[in-house]
């Protein structure tokens, strides 16, 4: 099966990338705006491509090829970036995508696109638990980008442009590597960072509040099951998942923290709300009516605990 990844020197293209070529039955086309990597120590290297490619300044007809299964489109300017600079996340964002789009009609029509989207879509107000039929009212420039682009790939879908599953990805943690641009970043760096002896500032005040989230581990495991969902899964034209999460509030993340590293590590957590993000964090659904995904096959982690214990895992590896 031949795949293209683009966003792919971001972490979760990485992640992706990883899995994929430790299985001789994928070769994978890994595409960014500066050279991918190659992720280190995989088994079957020699079946993956590096394109450096401008998704703006026709780079995906560099990336796309005629003989591709499937597409992961990964590429984005995360939440806090787009709320900065509403020109680029725009440009990023949703041309970019567009882009994209036409580039795969063009040169391989009806191919499977798996494309990340976010429950940042969502926004005030919002019944206690979301399910498939909360109409998504985003309060951030990102979550109406995301919009914008799944009402695009909806229509292309329905075309039968292309074949696609829109994946709206709960808070991924815990994240490897450096904070970002997400409003939602301190939710892996409030594990992250004082498992590394560092400090993270926690931009909220009140330990009640409440996440939705997801590992990497999961995460990865659910992406490559959307390659085998059959086509007719969701309706033509209403392409959306929401991926499978678990709610966990500010305190029980730290209670696992504690559990998993010892009491001390909680002497690295400053707790300060910021003004700047709380009315975004305070938009996003907590939790979720998960049955349409669960009935597909898709799967959630069993406690925010054992995300916690499998990367102090992982960093031992």
């Amino acid at each position: 099966m031949q795949i293209l990844i683009t966003g792919a020197a971001g972490f979760i293209g990485q992640l992706l990338a990883k899995e994929l070529l430790n299985n001789p039955s994928y070769t994978v086309t890994l595409t960014d705006i500066n050279e991918p990597p190659i992720p280190p120590g995989v088994t079957y290297p020699q079946n993956a491509r590096t394109v450096t490619a401008d998704l703006l300044k026709g780079g995906a007809d560099a990336a796309v090829t005629p003989s591709l299964d499937a597409v992961y489109a990964f590429h984005g300017i995360m939440s806090s970036g787009s709320e900065a600079n509403f020109d680029l996340g725009m440009r990023v964002n949703v041309d970019a995508t567009r882009n994209l789009l036409e580039a795969l009609r063009r040169t391989c029509p009806g191919v499977r696109v798996i494309y990340s989207s976010s429950q940042a879509v969502y926004g005030l107000p919002l019944p206690e638990v979301v399910d498939d039929t909360v109409i998504p009212t985003p309060q951030s420039s990102y979550g109406a980008e995301k919009i914008i682009c799944e009402t695009l790939i909806n229509e292309y879908t329905r075309r039968g442009f292309i074949t696609a599953f829109i994946l709206r990805f709960p808070t991924i943690s815990v994240r490897p590597g450096l904070p970002t641009a997400a409003a939602s970043s301190f939710l892996s760096g409030m594990i992250r960072e004082p498992l590394d002896g560092k400090e993270c500032v926690i931009p909220v005040e009140v330990r009640s509040f409440k996440s939705w989230l997801c590992s990497p581990k999961t995460l990865v495991r659910n992406l490559i099951h959307t390659l085998s969902l059959p086509v007719d899964a969701p309706p033509s034209h209403i392409r959306q998942i929401n991926v499978p999460g678990i709610c966990v509030t500010v305190q029980e993340m730290m209670n696992a923290l504690a559990r998993v590293a010892g009491e001390d590590k909680l002497a690295l957590l400053q707790e300060k709300e910021d003004p700047a993000l709380k009315p975004i964090l305070d938009s996003w659904p907590t939790r979720f009516d998960n049955s349409q995904a669960i009935s597909l096959g898709f799967i959630r982690d069993s406690s925010f605990e054992q995300v916690v214990r499998d990367y102090q895992a992982d960093l031992t590896q």
